[in-house]
């Protein structure tokens, strides 16, 4: 995309009005939101596989990384007819109220839209909704991986091996992906027979048992004090109304970072030492 103030783009079938696109969102890589928007666009294919039927919440840095940001849930004033939306009950939404109206991102035309307003962060909740809009049982579960001080991703990776065999002994396979921030992400594919409510218990489990087997390495209480050297298994992302980024989303971070699905080898040899494991940026694809 071309930068300048404002432009009319034909995206999916629709016609967007996208601005600014020459305004820098990352000072430190002068990194601007005609780029951003050109990533997203190219990333997608993967993207909205991710997205589709998981109401959204972003967070949106519509003056870039250095200045203030905020979370949105309901569905921005002036959106298009066009974008579909779900209305579900619950508090979070800025002005207040008992419902919230999410916008839900099925095609390109809503991505665009939806980064055009400074959305550099997409998140979602661990299910879906129905063509009803009712919500379903959870289809995945997640379990973050926070290092606290002195640890970082190789220690993650050494964590995620040992979750994955847990996963593995129940018959789940996990996939990793490195959060765009500071660690990393499992999830694993759910039946969709269990709440929420269930597989949180069953995740909080296993960080407790992992706590009791690695001491040294693995937390499961938020008790940052205790956090030194060690990872922090956040079991509580399965709860319904928590959201964790979205897989290849960008970060809103000093440098634009994307949460990236990451192959198993790359783990494996994180952990064993054999090679570094590094956040991956957003220029690696496009």
């Amino acid at each position: 995309m071309a930068a300048g103030e404002s432009q009319s783009v034909h995206v999916a079938g629709r016609t967007l009005r996208v601005s600014s696109l020459d305004k820098v969102l990352y000072p430190e890589t002068g990194t601007t939101k005609g780029e951003v928007l050109n990533y997203y666009v190219q990333i997608a294919d993967r993207l909205l596989p991710r997205l589709a039927g998981r109401p959204v919440t972003r967070v949106r840095w519509p003056h870039g990384v250095a200045r203030e940001s905020f979370f949105e849930k309901n569905v921005p004033s002036g959106v298009p007819d066009w974008l579909p939306r779900v209305t579900l009950s619950g508090h979070g939404s800025r002005s207040g109220g008992t419902t919230v109206t999410y916008p839900l991102v099925e095609d390109l035309a809503g991505l665009v839209y939806l980064v055009n307003l400074g959305s550099l962060e997409l998140h979602v909740p661990q299910w879906r909704v129905d063509k009803d809009g009712v919500p379903q049982p959870p289809d995945r579960l997640v379990i973050d991986l926070d290092p606290g001080p002195g640890a970082g991703l190789t220690e993650c990776a050494r964590v995620a091996v040992l979750v994955s065999n847990r996963l593995a002994d129940v018959g789940l396979e996990c996939e990793p992906v490195t959060s765009g921030s500071k660690g990393m992400q499992l999830y694993a594919a759910l039946d969709g027979e269990r709440t929420s409510d269930e597989v949180s218990a069953v995740t909080k489990a296993l960080a407790q048992q992992l706590t009791e087997q690695h001491p040294d390495l693995v937390l499961w209480q938020m008790t940052k004090a205790r956090r030194a050297g060690k990872v922090f298994l956040d079991w509580s992302q399965n709860n319904a109304a928590k959201t964790t980024i979205c897989p290849w989303s960008m970060r809103g971070r000093d440098r634009p970072q994307v949460a990236t699905p990451r192959s198993w080898d790359e783990i494996t040899t994180a952990a064993d030492g054999t090679a570094a494991l590094t956040q991956v940026r957003f220029d690696a694809f496009v």
